[in-house]
């Protein structure tokens, strides 16, 4: 009797072989991105940050998106810009006011911003076109958190560039290769134009990477692979945009020598590289359709910040991080900052520029002089690699918004809501630990269910 009854029970080892057999099924599918090592973890840096994104927006002053911005260096009171400096008329001047996108493309070259600057007084910037023969009030026009609330959201909990000036004044090509080379790439800007036969052999920080075996990509929004110096394309956007605004294509040698162009890649092996641990210790990225160029959505450009951010801090380089961007010019519109000249081509006035990074100052408002050099000095010093030009040798480097003395910061996921701002997440390994357990739990309720249902029939027999 004992015996046949034994027969219908399940043994000790049985049960256990049970429950942990489903155990292990269950927690076979627990999230991780750590698909392969973190080979940029391997480098030798001298802060504890092994990654940098660096992103290039286009066109917009810091006085034109964070002129109304609580405690930034933003919009004086009482401003009234004349339209003509000389025949001053308090009935004709136009204020500041607050704006949507009004669709306004600027132009924004050398000889306007001379006109604007005015030898210092800043006083030009409805006369620069009134003397082209242009209505230029809307550059007096401001955006405010509606219009901008992720890159709001984003100051508020991380670092606020209010003096970051553009590196030369004039507009994307001299700026962008000011971010890359540390120079205009010319010796005046009457001959200012890419080059028929490319930039030569000027240096990049590209090869200053790769001679220290340091990772690096440069990731292009919609990236056309013909669209290159050597086939321009037409017009003022799109595949010509990319040539102005990606100066890596226009060097032959990162056209020609596959181990340099293979670093050059769509935006969207960005987050493919996220998800497979394999970002590269520097990130260049080059936004087109959604980089804030007037007369395109700021909308648009906020959502591709904020997929890209939230990308990075979801992911295992977050606390080895930083996430920086700024725009290439001033686009035409007005700032009240006279930018400090420092050589033959810069400064330009200010540019809006922000941080982020589990080292990031919270909320907190930078008023260092910062150009886009400053971005090549924090490579230069991060991987120890020598300066390209004067400019980046005399910088200031973005480290001034970080803070390596205090422990990396969990990330806070921001919103594109001013009610919503940020959503504070507690560290991946925390995330998949309450995940795991959440599993196992669910694994042990549901075996002992099932033995419990087992015996319970076994005693009904």
């Amino acid at each position: 009797m004992t015996a046949g009854r034994a027969s219908h029970h399940p043994s000790t080892a049985l049960v256990l072989g049970m429950v942990l057999s489903l155990l292990g099924a269950l927690a076979l599918p627990i999230p991780t991105t750590a698909k392969s090592a973190d080979a940029a973890l391997q480098l030798d840096t001298n802060t504890p940050i092994k990654h940098l994104v660096t992103v290039m927006q286009s066109n917009h002053s810091f006085d034109s998106l964070f002129g109304v911005y609580p405690g930034a260096n933003g919009i004086p009171k009482g401003v009234c810009m004349e339209i003509d400096p000389e025949n001053p008329d308090p009935a004709t001047c136009v204020k500041p006011f607050a704006t949507t996108n009004n669709g306004a493309d600027f132009d924004h070259s050398h000889d306007t911003f001379l006109n604007q600057y005015n030898d210092g007084q800043n006083d030009g910037f409805l006369n620069a076109f009134r003397q082209r023969g242009e209505d230029g009030q809307l550059a007096m026009g401001h955006y405010t958190e509606s219009d901008i609330p992720f890159s709001y959201n984003a100051a508020e909990e991380y670092v606020l560039f209010d003096h970051f000036f553009t590196s030369a004044s004039a507009g994307s090509v001299a700026n962008r290769m000011f971010w890359v080379t540390g120079t205009a790439g010319v010796t005046d800007y009457q001959d200012y134009a890419i080059p028929e036969k490319g930039w030569g052999d000027l240096p990049t920080i590209f090869d200053a990477l790769e001679a220290s075996g340091v990772s690096w990509k440069f990731y292009i929004e919609n990236y056309d692979p013909a669209r290159t110096f050597r086939d321009r394309g037409v017009g003022g956007s799109g595949t010509y945009a990319q040539v102005n605004w990606a100066p890596v294509l226009n060097f032959d040698r990162f056209l020609d020598d596959p181990a340099l162009a293979d670093n050059i890649v769509d935006l969207d092996q960005y987050f493919t590289d996220l998800e497979n641990n394999e970002l590269p210790a520097v990130s260049y990225v080059v936004t087109i359709g959604s980089s804030g160029h007037p007369p395109s959505s700021l909308l648009a450009s906020e959502r591709m910040l904020k997929q890209m951010v939230n990308a990075l801090m979801m992911s295992d380089a977050w606390d080895t991080s930083v996430f920086q961007w700024a725009y290439d010019d001033w686009g035409g519109w007005y700032d009240h900052v006279p930018p400090p000249q420092v050589d033959d081509f810069g400064y330009g006035f200010r540019t809006p520029a922000q941080l982020i990074s589990p080292y990031a100052k919270k909320g907190y408002i930078d008023s260092e002089t910062h150009d886009f050099t400053s971005i090549l000095k924090f490579i230069e010093d991060n991987w120890s690699l020598p300066p390209l030009s004067t400019r980046d040798a005399n910088a200031i480097s973005i480290a001034t918004g970080l803070d390596f003395e205090q422990s990396p910061r969990p990330p806070a996921l921001l919103s594109m809501s001013r009610e919503t701002k940020a959503l504070v997440i507690p560290k991946r390994s925390g995330i998949h630990l309450s995940y795991s357990i959440a599993i196992v739990s669910a694994g042990v309720v549901i075996a002992g269910s099932f033995l419990t249902d087992r015996l319970r029939k076994e005693r009904r027999r």
